[in-house]
């Protein structure tokens, strides 16, 4: 019997804070006591004890928006080494994106990434199907227990997968069983925005023009596009990565059990503006675009509000050779999954979230969106996903901390005043930085 106990943390779940207890026996959260309670019936030969005073215990963040680039693009990074990054920033459980080589469009493709991961993933894993030009009905039959969700990409991005049939969008959103999760540019716009910037520019213009290729109304139109579909046909539809204020108006603060129709903001967008562009250049080219302060004020207050339901990452690792390409030719992607959790740590210092939001979005919504059963809360009888962090222990992020196999960081030199201090995925330690990084590889699980 593997029994833990960890003693004496500040627990922040459902809304509530205190100090208390947990008692893990095996992958389970067996107990959850207040810290006046007596533990001592709890112990017994073989418990670890860990004293975790003056640290936050908080549900595992699960990402439901990565690119872990396995299989065909392991120059990039690949299932062991993004998951590695992942539990270094306290995620326990991630769904992952089709577009990889070949893309994950049929059942076939999604087992041999099932497969890796089995074998090589320290979070819990889920993959998603894409839809392409000819494989519709793979993605309507699917086999629910082995894909997520339906990616569906109405604008070019990495890999491309674009749709612009409207056949297939009214037949995909007509017969779904999947939610759907929709990457949402207008590509005609997007086309004409380019045009009209090479005319301007030439080929080799300045990265500032990335927000006005890819445009406030490029996301509306598509995004409006996306939601009278869902709409038709009383569709699951999530859209991923909103980048405008424009595009808050298609969502409503109702709870969440409610919706049919769901919203995701990733980190990149809760943080840069397009200020950051002169001093960051290309390695803040991402798809959707960072946009202009204002945006990003209205995407904070819409995560305050219930507008938007959940903080993911579209982790997107590139090799820094390619990030150091001309504008055309740079891939868009930013490696985040390490440095998510603390960035938003970083606003909660600075006031612009609480921690019970930051759960919220990161754990508790993930989970009850997907319906993963027994995670995303701290409660006895739910799998021990845990993070635990120090809210009050700077680390400034640099190349002997950056765990990403791409190697680099927007971040890099940034002084977070919060640490992850250790992650546990089905009641493992796999990470812990009490001083030094280790890492222990143990199974985890398909969601």
């Amino acid at each position: 019997m593997n029994t833990k106990l960890l003693l004496n943390a500040q627990v922040i779940n459902e809304g509530t804070s205190f100090k208390g207890h947990i008692f893990i026996q095996n992958e389970i959260i067996e107990k959850i006591l207040l810290e006046t309670d007596d533990y001592s019936a709890l112990i017994s030969e073989g418990t670890e004890i860990t004293d975790l005073s003056g640290y936050h215990i908080l549900p595992g963040v699960i990402d439901i928006h990565v690119h872990f680039r396995e299989p065909g693009l392991t120059q990039k990074g690949n299932i062991f080494s993004e998951s590695r990054s992942a539990v270094a920033g306290g995620v326990t459980s991630a769904l992952e994106m089709p577009n990889t080589n070949p893309p994950t469009l049929t059942e076939k493709e999604l087992d041999e990434k099932l497969a890796i991961a089995e074998k090589s993933s320290f979070v819990n894993y889920g993959f998603y199907i894409g839809v392409s030009q000819n494989n519709l009905e793979d993605v309507l039959n699917v086999n629910p227990e082995k894909a997520c969700g339906i990616k569906l990409f109405l604008g070019s991005s990495t890999g491309n997968m674009l749709i612009d049939d409207e056949q297939i969008l009214e037949k995909l959103f007509a017969k779904a069983r999947l939610p759907i999760v929709v990457h949402a540019e207008d590509e005609q716009r997007i086309l004409e925005n380019t045009e009209r910037i090479k005319s301007e520019y030439g080929e080799n213009p300045p990265i500032s023009v990335h927000p006005i290729i890819r445009d406030v109304q490029a996301c509306y139109q598509s995004t409006k596009k996306a939601v009278e579909l869902a709409k038709k046909y009383n569709t699951r539809l999530h859209i991923a990565h909103l980048t405008t204020a424009k595009e808050l108006e298609f969502f409503s603060t109702a709870p969440l059990s409610e919706k049919r129709i769901t919203s995701e903001v990733c980190a990149h967008h809760l943080w840069f503006t397009a200020d950051d562009y002169e001093r960051l250049g290309t390695k803040i080219k991402c798809n959707p675009s960072i946009k202009t302060a204002e945006n990003r004020e209205a995407l904070r207050n819409a995560v305050n509000s219930g507008l938007i339901d959940i903080i993911a990452t579209d982790h997107a690792p590139h090799t820094a050779e390619e990030k150091g390409q001309s504008y055309f030719k740079v891939p868009s992607g930013i490696p985040l999954v390490q440095h998510n959790l603390q960035a938003l740590l970083e606003l909660v210092h600075q006031d612009v979230f609480s921690l019970k939001t930051v759960v919220e979005k990161t754990a508790h919504n993930p989970a009850k969106m997907f319906s993963f059963e027994k995670r995303g809360f701290i409660r006895e009888g739910y799998f021990a996903d845990l993070a635990v962090i120090d809210m009050n222990n700077p680390q400034t992020v640099d190349s002997t901390n950056i765990f990403y196999h791409c190697g680099w960081s927007p971040f890099e030199g940034y002084t977070f005043n919060s640490k992850i201090i250790c992650t546990f995925v089905n009641g493992n330690l796999v990470f812990k930085n009490f001083t030094t990084p280790q890492f222990n590889f143990s199974k985890a699980y398909q969601l």
